[in-house]
């Protein structure tokens, strides 16, 4: 771990130790400040909060049950590296949570819900605009948060966000070519038409190919991201 990264982590500490730890970790891992591999060394990051090790082992394995982080014996921690197949398993899973969540969607979103999509839809394709692709990611996520809330499903959207988080530390949507980029695009304002008609069917099944068309992508995407390969 670098200075420049434990620096990072103490910049915005609570008076909280234990849950600061585990809020910063987890921040930088999803953030991609962490790569996928990184050691986490618990006596740096201790010294760094000028705490005892006790709440960073405890933030780490909170960690670990959240399947952001890895422990092996005589290995230490590090950052979930996942392989191919176990990100298209992740995909799949995720996939399968959001079609569950659209499908209750489409008939309980509000027009304002519909409002803040499409207004997350248009920064998507400024951000593709400009090449910005860190905007590109962090925004589409908050286009399907949007579209998936209105389901009014705590538990579901619970699973579907750990889901989505296993992925985070790859930051995929910041290594998409712009081509794809703009089919994602127009999967989205294709589905913000079905969700205005209230077509669930139209909905889903445009989800559907853009979940195809995003785990395609992925795939191609992750040798370039060192994820390691199957074993």
């Amino acid at each position: 771990m670098t200075e420049q990264l434990i620096a990072q982590m103490v910049e915005t500490r609570s008076h909280s130790a234990r849950a600061n730890v585990g809020e910063e970790l987890r921040r930088l891992i999803l953030s991609g400040g962490a790569p996928p591999g990184m050691q986490l060394s618990p006596g740096k990051i201790a010294n760094a909060f000028q705490v005892s090790p006790i709440p960073v082992r405890e933030a780490l394995k909170t960690l670990v049950g959240e399947g952001l982080v890895v422990h092996q014996r005589n290995a230490g921690y590090h950052v979930s590296q996942l392989s191919v197949d176990e990100l298209r398993e992740i995909y799949f899973v995720r996939g399968t949570l959001e079609q569950a969540a659209l499908a209750q969607a489409v008939a309980r979103i509000d027009a304002a819900g519909i409002e803040r999509a499409r207004h997350h839809h248009d920064e998507l394709v400024t951000a593709v605009k400009y090449s910005d692709r860190k905007a590109f990611h962090e925004i589409s996520r908050a286009f399907h948060r949007e579209l998936t809330a209105p389901c009014a499903m705590p538990r579901l959207l619970n699973m579907f966000e750990a889901t989505w988080d296993l992925t985070e530390p790859f930051q995929v949507m910041r290594s998409v070519d712009t081509a794809i980029q703009d089919a994602l695009n127009d999967d989205h304002a294709t589905m913000l038409d079905g969700f205005v008609a209230g077509d669930t069917a139209a909905v889903l099944e445009v989800a559907q190919a853009h979940h195809r068309r995003l785990e395609s992508a992925v795939i191609e995407t992750a040798a370039a991201l060192d994820v390691r390969p199957e074993t």
